[in-house]
């Protein structure tokens, strides 16, 4: 099904080859390594400085409405006049305005109005979901697009997408740069042609499978080409695309040919096409071969899309796999999962489900639709607790699905169509009761990612499959069936399909190129600024607030998503919920150490910060007196911050939103302790918000304690003298222990954020 070779391999004119069988035949190794598609389009958006630090510049970017608000506001206070490339910003993620009074439709306004003052482009709630957009009105080939959004992927149109946390987009919005090391390029090598009922969310489950745990793409390019492609239709290819995200790497790029160059002519832009396909030799670091004819349903497990098998094997060893599925969830929730039985829905023979979801960027396009209703021709899902709810991914799309019958079969067989929303991938809608299985073509299924809350004794699970399976298993009345088991000689539907823009051209606003500096930008009363950030200081006593030592930490856990997104445009009031599902005590540890911070900043003499200091730092009076005199003495206390710090095995997984970083900031933080951190925009994220990404020992993990002191002597002197590592000093239980952190590679500019104290400090210094 799908195999990883870990061996560089030289693509000659459709052949692979060995880096041994490529020099022998005299090939310029170093040289195919600029011929892949990913490099090519790399050169010619950036320039490379002597470091091999690429500083790239996009085409176009686009933000939702979790994360426009808060981009906009930190561009504005740091000199924001008008957009510079096309920037979208959608509506689709608080769509539904139902939490909150008035603040989800506040933030639309302000992002309508900020449209019309910086020139900016507008799509209203319900009309498409952020990357169907995309799709159908910016993706072009050889183009790079922008998004804060971790599904920023449209490697399937030729095009390079890169999500990443909001101070990244701020950065392009203010004429900087993005600023990478020249990645590695992986192959991914498609061959054969899928089964009937094999849809793209199988194959895309089935190479997260067998990349993710290993890392064997992580922060990597991934680069689709081989004879599969051409039978895979462009809906197919970018339903495979988007959830690259979920195997770690960095963005994703493929080959293109006639059925591109159709799809853009069908959406009005002819002129965005080119062809791009290995017309000299490409060298990449890595090989990952799919046999498409070997790919079975596959169905994702709660709580990753990474625990992903074929649909058959599951229900074949029910009682084993749910009972995995359990065990997972009382490693995690301990007592609370107590009441969480996935072996309940084995019966009769099968595993019955509560649920089934197709929508978003995944599930909500034209085929999957169009295929799902024509299975569920003629059925009906029954009366029991079994629903399916489908969201179209944009109104173009809702409207081709009128005409051609799908919304009929769908609403004859009791299944509700919705608008396009991306709330169930993320918590903010259809959240399924206590105890329930959701079977959902969605990006994620991280635990309460679907919006229970375990913490108030709700737990559910969701796992991820095709939208063909999922209508077989609607079909059968929500008993678990893989699509590949209908009969296909009786399923018939056309997949042509007419993009009409009329939709859009009817609501939305385009003012790219057109900034009104005078037009009023309309903030709703829960629009805030962000609070002041203090440049970082000389020394650095971090209280450690909370320690995970789960193999992953998600960003939904750092910051969950779903109702408390609402909030996004208050700082302070986000910050509230900062891992108010893993560590719910970690807020008010972390209030405390920055009450005695803001003590120290008002008043560095303060009796009771000195005494704070001196007695968190007491064992250091005779393990390392010098560092003690240095910290504790008259010159040292004023320099010495205080702060709170995060310990995590490996955090950062999942979502592009910085808020995962910034509420820590907001809440005093100064640094996160990881073995290693799960994604670069994540640890982007840290760095553009003045948080030290540390690297430690796994070892540190077993023995550092909630409440531990960390000492960081010397901090800013070593960051501004481009020191990769530092001596710092544990302090717990009455001992101090001398441990070295690291911090990876920092570019000059990340650098200076950090001394700064956060990026709009570094834009307004």
């Amino acid at each position: 099904m799908v195999t990883v070779h870990t061996a560089p391999v030289i693509l000659v004119g459709g052949t692979l080859l060995s880096c041994q069988e490529a020099s022998a035949r005299g090939m310029d190794i170093e040289l195919a390594k600029s011929g892949t598609l990913a490099a090519r389009i790399l050169a010619s958006h950036s320039k490379k400085d002597e470091h091999g630090i690429l500083h790239v510049k996009f085409d176009a970017m686009l933000s939702h409405d979790i994360t426009f608000v808060g981009i906009i506001q930190t561009a504005r206070a740091s000199g924001l006049k008008s957009f510079p490339v096309p920037y979208a910003l959608t509506n689709c993620h608080n769509s539904l305005c139902a939490v909150g009074g008035t603040i989800n439709e506040d933030d639309h306004l302000f992002g309508l109005t900020a449209a019309r003052k910086f020139g900016g482009v507008y799509v209203p709630p319900h009309m498409a979901v952020i990357h169907q957009y995309a799709r159908e009105m910016m993706a072009g080939c050889g183009r790079m697009i922008l998004g804060s959004d971790s599904h920023t992927r449209y490697g399937a149109l030729g095009t390079m997408g890169f999500g990443e946390g909001g101070p990244e987009l701020v950065k392009q919005l203010l004429g900087r740069t993005y600023d990478i090391p020249s990645p590695e390029v992986v192959l991914v090598w498609l061959e054969n042609s899928p089964r009937p009922g094999v849809g793209p969310q199988d194959v895309a489950l089935a190479l997260i499978a067998a990349v993710f745990k290993s890392g064997a793409v992580k922060n990597r390019v991934l680069e689709f080409a081989g004879p599969g492609l051409a039978g895979l239709s462009v809906d197919y290819r970018c339903g495979i695309d988007v959830m690259t995200t979920e195997t770690t790497c960095l963005s994703s790029i493929w080959e293109t040919d006639d059925k591109v160059k159709s799809y853009l002519e069908a959406h009005g832009r002819a002129e965005d096409f080119q062809l791009l396909t290995h017309d000299a030799p490409a060298a990449f670091s890595a090989l990952v071969r799919i046999d498409l004819a070997k790919v079975e349903p596959m169905i994702a497990l709660p709580f990753h899309p990474s625990n992903a098998y074929p649909i058959a094997e599951v229900v074949a060893h029910a009682e084993e796999y749910l009972g995995q599925v359990e065990e997972e969830a009382a490693k995690q929730y301990g007592s609370l999962a107590n009441g969480f039985s996935l072996r309940g829905k084995i019966r009769s023979g099968g595993i019955y489900v509560d649920q089934g979801v197709i929508a978003g960027c995944a599930g909500g396009t034209f085929e999957n639709l169009t295929v799902s209703a024509a299975i569920l021709a003629g059925h009906a899902a029954g009366g029991g607790p079994f629903a399916l709810n489908v969201y179209p991914a944009s109104q173009p799309q809702a409207l081709a699905l009128v005409k051609n019958g799908s919304y009929a079969r769908f609403m004859e067989a009791g299944a509700i169509v919705k608008t396009a929303f991306c709330g169930p991938c993320f918590g903010a809608g259809d959240t399924p009761s206590h105890g329930a299985l959701s079977i959902r073509h969605s990006t994620r299924n991280f635990p309460n990612r679907e919006g229970s809350k375990p913490g108030a004794g709700q737990l559910a699970g969701v796992a991820l499959m095709d939208a063909r399976s999922i209508a077989a298993t609607a079909a059968n009345g929500g008993r678990l069936t893989p699509a590949t088991e209908l009969d296909w000689s009786g399923i018939e539907c056309s997949l042509d399909y007419a993009f009409d823009p009329l939709p859009y051209a009817s609501r939305c606003y385009n003012g790219f190129g057109r900034p009104d500096p005078d037009a009023e930008l309309k903030l709703g009363p829960n629009i805030t600024d962000w609070p002041s950030m203090s440049p970082l200081p000389e020394h650095l006593l971090l209280s450690v607030a909370s320690v995970i030592l789960d193999p992953v930490t998600t960003t939904d856990e750092l910051i969950p998503s779903g109702e408390t997104s609402s909030l996004r445009s208050n700082p302070l009031k986000l910050s509230e919920f900062a891992l108010s599902r893993k560590d719910p005590a970690y807020v008010g540890r972390a209030k405390a150490v920055q009450a005695m911070e803001i003590k120290r900043e008002s008043a560095a003499d303060d009796p009771a910060v000195a005494e704070y200091v001196r007695s968190a730092c007491e064992a250091l009076r005779d393990a390392a007196p010098e560092v003690w005199n240095e910290v504790t003495g008259q010159d040292g206390m004023g320099k010495t911050g205080i702060g709170s710090a995060i310990f995590a095995v490996k955090p950062g997984d999942g979502s592009a939103r910085e808020q995962a970083a910034s509420c820590q900031k907001v809440l005093g933080g100064w640094a996160n302790l990881a073995v290693e951190y799960a994604t670069k925009r994540y640890r982007s994220n840290l760095i553009n918000w003045g948080m030290l990404p540390f690297l430690a020992d796994a070892d540190l993990g077993k023995t550092l304690q909630t409440g531990a002191f960390v000492l960081v002597p010397n901090v800013r002197t070593a960051i501004a003298e481009c020191h990769t590592s530092m001596q710092a000093w544990v302090i717990q239980n009455g001992s101090a222990q001398k441990t070295e952190l690291r911090l990876g590679g920092l570019t000059d500019e990340e650098r200076r954020i950090i001394l700064a104290g956060c990026l709009i400090n570094f834009y307004n210094s």
